[in-house]
């Protein structure tokens, strides 16, 4: 009994620190919520000086450049997953896993240095090297300076990258060789087999993707080092950007009056708020998987209906 309530107590620590976060946060944004009110989640303008404060450019860049990372990172990671798990050959295995662990233990100052030096001459080059009539197009409009939207997504999905990859490996892993072993005996390709390890692990690797995308949305230093920085809303790659967390970051230690301060923790609120989201919506999609794949239970034949 007092193992159980030893183990309850220090769980509930958690919720605590959770509560904790959320009222600290709502404190803070007190001013801003009183001042602005649902304006604030609606409106694009950013302005301290005037004391306008609307969060959407932010917002907006924050779901953008994880989207976009999630989309590019996917299948890269699941790849990896897959070829360290079934397909790789042993002498190989172990280096590449070492490497791969190694790429998510890399701070994030780094990743931004090497985007500025290498990632984002790159994407101005790409976006140069583009026909006139592709940079016309609204996707691909904006100013040939390589800090941009695409930039940042690029850094963000190489940092998601090594958590989806290795959680997923681990989930295929998991799968028993009962599995593998059922699909060869039914005359099964090697590729068939591992489209049936795929799809007998699919709750895990979705609980890896979702891993990944939450490391996306709340990234800071590298991408403030590539996405431009510019409170604007736009469905253009080239364009320079914003995210909520960048912003914090940035004027956390300017604020020059207690409306800045409080439109500040309140895009820290809503960052907080969108991370609790995408967590309930992830676990409410996997407990759907999970409900879907238990088989139903057959209905009883009386003896006289069998007859």
């Amino acid at each position: 009994m007092k193992f159980r309530l030893t183990t309850g107590a220090l769980a509930s620590v958690i919720v605590l620190i959770v509560v904790g976060v959320a009222y600290v946060l709502w404190d803070g944004a007190a001013p801003s919520i009183h001042a602005s009110g649902w304006k604030f989640w609606q409106t694009s303008t950013w302005d301290p000086v005037s004391g306008e404060f609307g969060a959407g450019p932010f917002i907006w860049g924050t779901l953008y450049s994880s989207i976009l990372a999630l989309l590019l990172a996917t299948p890269v990671a699941i790849g990896i997953a897959v070829f360290l798990s079934d397909w790789c050959p042993m002498a190989l295995r172990a280096p590449l896993v070492f490497l791969t662990e190694l790429l998510a233990a890399i701070p994030s100052i780094v990743y931004g240095l090497w985007g500025i030096f290498v990632l984002v001459p790159a994407v101005r080059e790409f976006q140069v090297g583009l026909p006139g009539w592709v940079r016309a197009l609204p996707l691909f409009s904006g100013p040939p300076v390589g800090v941009s939207m695409l930039s940042a997504a690029l850094i963000l999905a190489i940092m998601i990258v090594p958590f989806t990859s290795s959680v997923a490996r681990e989930v295929l892993k998991s799968v028993p060789t009962s599995q593998r072993e059922a699909a060869y005996a039914l005359g099964a390709t090697r590729w068939e087999a591992t489209r049936v390890t795929l799809s007998y692990a699919r709750t895990g690797i979705v609980g890896a993707v979702m891993l990944g995308f939450g490391r996306a949305l709340g990234e800071t230093m590298a991408v403030t080092m590539v996405i431009g920085n510019n409170p604007q809303a736009k469905w253009s790659l080239f364009a320079p950007q914003y995210t909520m967390a960048a912003v914090i970051a940035n004027e956390f230690s300017e604020a020059a009056d207690a409306l800045h301060f409080g439109a500040l923790f309140e895009i820290g609120l809503v960052l907080f708020a969108i991370t609790l989201l995408v967590n309930f919506g992830s676990r409410l999609l996997l407990w759907r998987m999970n409900r879907e794949r238990k088989p139903k239970a057959s209905r009883a034949v009386p003896v006289e209906e069998a007859a």
